[in-house]
């Protein structure tokens, strides 16, 4: 599958305008989002996406945009990329009743990022036994018509590893 795709794509994934990529904000291992224990995410209510299991507390934008909402108990950011796309990266399951209790925010609302700015630390052991599961959905909220995520690549990735999956933008 992945020569299908270089072959769809080209070798400079960057340059195709037929397709918006996104990285990996979690070192840890991208699983499909219908693993994630919650059916807000699993059933895709709030948009199609993937989640990590992560490694590793440190969490980077996976996109070039802004930032576009930080939940107010710092576990869930939305970003805003360059064509309008909104990612939402949802940290846990039920990680709002921490109140913010082991996230440390690096950015503001309205902040200009690039892939791999950092974004937010977590502190996976503290709160780990606290929620059940710091599984973190990373979520396309506005798909548009005709467009469709692909998840390019399933298993262990490195923090900010790009091209984990895409957007393929359908032009009529």
């Amino acid at each position: 599958m992945l020569k299908f795709l270089k072959n769809i794509l080209g070798n400079n994934k960057k340059e195709n305008k037929d397709y918006e990529y996104i990285a990996s904000p979690l070192e840890g291992k991208v699983v499909s989002i219908t693993e994630v224990p919650d059916p807000v995410f699993s059933q895709k209510m709030m948009g199609d996406g993937f989640a990590v299991i992560p490694s590793k507390g440190i969490v980077v934008s996976p996109i070039d945009g802004v930032v576009a909402s930080i939940f107010p108990t710092k576990h869930a950011i939305g970003l805003k990329g360059k064509n309008g796309r909104e990612i939402i990266i949802h940290v846990g399951v039920e990680t709002v009743n921490l109140n913010g209790e082991g996230f440390e925010l690096f950015v503001n609302e309205g902040q200009v990022v690039k892939i791999g700015d950092r974004l937010l630390n977590i502190d996976i052991d503290r709160i780990k036994d606290k929620v059940p599961s710091v599984i973190t959905p990373v979520i396309v909220s506005n798909l548009g018509d005709g467009e469709t995520l692909i998840v390019e690549k399933m298993g262990n990735v490195a923090l900010g590893e790009e091209g984990v999956a895409f957007i393929k933008i359908n032009k009529n």
